[in-house]
């Protein structure tokens, strides 16, 4: 496969992400306002709650059996992996560029989630339709692209509404306890100001603080999923937060059981169990699968959720990159950011597949190493911006960074997929 012919395959996924975005930032600007901010967080939450554990539970059930699993058992390995790296690659971005902190686990979820999803399903399967390749039969090479796919897509939505949302929720906590100690210490901060030693910089951050606050008064109530977020907000207090800190070893191994319970039961990621769990149970799988499943018509109705999924997820990042046009991000964590996940994590991937298959830990289907090359390349995940909305954190920050890491992906994917084939087309 030649250059040009890679540079298409890896550009029209990309170009597909943003047109949509494009139809996403016109419908919230002012010449159509078909997506004001609370418009979008309703969106956001039915995607959360309805589209995305739709998508997740009806591309597993489909593709996945329990013979899959034991023979594919590397690349939970090879996800959590780009995950712990992208993470220490995101930290070192923080310490290095000190940002806001509430943009800290934003910087680190951009670093470490990959777009598993919608990406890798639709550049692995055209893959296998270009000429040149060394995957073989272009039939049994989409086949088995669409399984690899989806499974890689599965367990990329139980890492991401596990650590990545855990990330983005401790983001949060730190605004919102931010902001109360802010809104508590303003008359002092009043006073202070008459004085003529008063402390510029402290002045300068409280102004940043209220007018913040202030934007987001009228809308703020548009932005909480009650069920899931109204626990965080009456339990995360400056005061209760300093309660947790000086709690005991085996009260704080209590605390931290407790938040990954909330974690694990967001909606996507009981989808995720729930879908490998009646992909490799056959008789339950049967139930659903099939032109004779008694129950098939819950498959057909999770399908046709799911396909909702992409396209709104893709308009929300263009609408709110509208919305956050005032929103400015240093230039150095931009450049951070890019250089974690195009440069530094391709490099440590081709390092770990290449190891891991010298030890004989991998199939022998070249397609596989790829898709596991391919998944430290990938730029950051949509679910990223839904996660920003449902807790009211740096969403404008993430459709910026978005915004560039979109518009390098395309030539990072191309110039990686021919390293890639030109490694493979060697194996």
């Amino acid at each position: 496969m030649g250059f040009w012919n890679m540079l298409e395959v890896a550009s029209m996924p990309i170009l597909e992400v943003l047109i949509v975005s494009l139809i996403g930032a016109f419908l919230a600007s002012h010449y159509s306002n078909l997506l004001p901010l609370h418009m979008l967080s309703s969106l956001n939450k039915l995607v959360f709650v309805v589209f995305s554990p739709c998508y997740i539970f009806a591309s597993l059930v489909q593709t996945i059996t329990l013979e899959d699993l034991i023979s594919w058992w590397f690349m939970p390995l090879n996800i959590l992996l780009t995950f712990v790296i992208g993470g220490i690659l995101g930290w070192i971005v923080v310490k290095i560029t000190r940002p806001k902190p509430h943009l800290e686990g934003l910087i680190i979820a951009t670093c470490s989630a990959g777009n598993l999803g919608n990406l890798v399903i639709i550049i692995v399967p055209a893959i296998c339709n270009e000429t040149g390749t060394p995957f073989g039969d272009t039939n049994k090479c989409r086949s088995a692209a669409l399984s690899y796919a989806s499974f890689s897509m599965a367990l990329g939505g139980f890492y991401i509404w596990t650590y990545t949302y855990h990330l983005i929720r401790t983001s949060s906590i730190k605004f919102k306890a931010l902001e109360a100690s802010q809104s508590q210490a303003q008359p002092q901060q009043e006073e202070i100001t008459k004085t003529p030693n008063a402390d510029l910089d402290g002045d300068h951050q409280t102004h940043l603080l209220t007018n913040t606050n202030k934007d987001n008064n009228d809308d703020d109530h548009h932005h909480h999923l009650d069920f899931i977020v109204s626990e965080i907000n009456t339990t995360t207090t400056t005061t209760e937060l300093e309660h947790i800190s000086s709690l005991s070893s085996g009260s704080r191994v209590g605390q931290i059981l407790h938040m990954i319970r909330e974690e694990l039961l967001a909606p996507p990621t009981i989808a995720v169990f729930v879908g490998l769990l009646f992909g490799a149970t056959k008789w339950l799988k049967n139930l659903i699968i099939g032109p004779n499943a008694p129950l098939r018509v819950i498959q057909g109705s999770a399908q046709l959720l799911g396909d909702g999924t992409q396209p709104c997820i893709t308009l929300l990042l263009g609408g709110n990159l509208i919305h956050g046009n005032k929103t400015s991000i240093k230039a150095k964590v931009l450049i951070g950011v890019i250089c974690s996940r195009y440069i530094l994590l391709p490099g440590i991937g081709i390092l770990i597949v290449k190891g891991a298959n010298q030890l004989g830990l991998l199939p022998s289907d070249p397609l596989f190493l790829y898709l596991l090359m391919l998944q430290f390349t990938l730029p950051p995940a949509m679910n990223i911006s839904t996660m920003t909305q449902l807790f009211n954190v740096a969403q404008e920050e993430c459709s910026l960074l978005f915004l560039w890491t979109y518009l390098l992906a395309a030539p990072a994917l191309t110039i990686w997929s021919t390293i890639y084939i030109s490694i493979l087309s060697h194996h």
